[in-house]
């Protein structure tokens, strides 16, 4: 079964919303350059606010380790997402503070990036077009990837289903996609849950 990560949280109201929806993740943004920032404190109230059975995933781009595993043992999130230029020592050395899962994000272009993809050492990696582009990268390029993988890159209501169906990811993960007017919109929200349950639905 696909997965669903609803990513770029910041508000109470969307918490509610997804403790509706039920996707497995959810992604709070902890780097100061997004329009989707959230402070730790943010962070732990919100996370207060959410379903057990959903996880948090903090997103960090090239924050220092330690930082990281601060909030990964604190409980603040429950996984992290490196989504910077943070190499396989970057992973090792997060994994000597936290036993907590971690997932690597890739930038999609060439087929040596999936060979990078393939070797990575975090638990699980993300596969994107760029740095919250909001753009579709060439899934050709992933068709023969082997171990599971986080898709990310433009993914909306119009397309996930079509994802899903054609390159069954382990999980898919949205941000802008779900927005109107750069502000999370729980009727896309609602939607893009829906259309990844029916591609589920439809491929049995």
């Amino acid at each position: 079964m696909t997965k669903v990560k609803l990513c770029g949280l910041t508000r109470f109201c969307e918490i509610e919303t997804v403790n509706k929806l039920k996707p497995e993740y959810i992604g709070f943004v902890f780097s100061q350059k997004s329009r989707r920032y959230v402070t730790e404190e943010k962070a732990a109230e919100l996370k207060a606010m959410l379903d057990s059975t959903i996880k948090a995933v903090g997103v960090f781009v090239n924050e220092e380790p330690e930082a990281v595993a601060r909030l990964l043992n604190s409980g603040v999130i429950d996984m992290a997402q490196i989504h910077g230029t943070e190499g396989e020592d970057y992973v090792k050395g997060l994994r000597a503070l936290t036993d907590k899962p971690i997932i690597k994000a890739f930038r999609i272009g060439k087929e040596e990036d999936i060979r990078l993809a393939e070797k990575s050492g975090a638990d699980y990696v993300l596969l994107d077009s760029g740095a919250g582009t909001g753009r579709v990268f060439d899934w050709k390029l992933i068709r023969n990837m082997e171990r599971p993988y986080f898709l990310a890159g433009g993914l909306e209501t119009g397309n996930v289903e079509t994802a899903v169906k054609r390159l069954k990811p382990y999980a898919v993960d949205v941000s802008s996609g779900i927005e109107t007017g750069g502000v999370k919109d729980r009727i896309k929200m609602a939607a893009f849950v829906a259309a990844v349950r029916c591609a589920e639905r439809m491929d049995i």
